[in-house]
């Protein structure tokens, strides 16, 4: 049995979790931003009451949904 490195049963073996930076050119797309502007286009055009709605809460719900929150 060979022993690793991040053995559970030696404390002093573990290494702490950094985790890898990401370029902001290549971050994951905020799909949840994304539906708001599709929604409230719609609104402005169609003068739908609900897609005002949705596009607020949408809105609402980016920022909550953000990893990073400097981006």
């Amino acid at each position: 049995m060979s022993s690793s490195g991040n053995d559970p049963q030696k404390p002093s073996s573990a290494k702490p979790y950094k985790p890898q930076p990401v370029h902001p050119d290549n971050l994951p797309i905020d799909y949840s931003g994304f539906i708001a502007i599709i929604f409230g286009v719609a609104d402005v055009m169609f003068r739908y009451k609900l897609g005002s709605q949705l596009a607020l809460i949408f809105c609402a719900q980016s920022p909550a949904n953000m990893k990073n929150i400097e981006n």
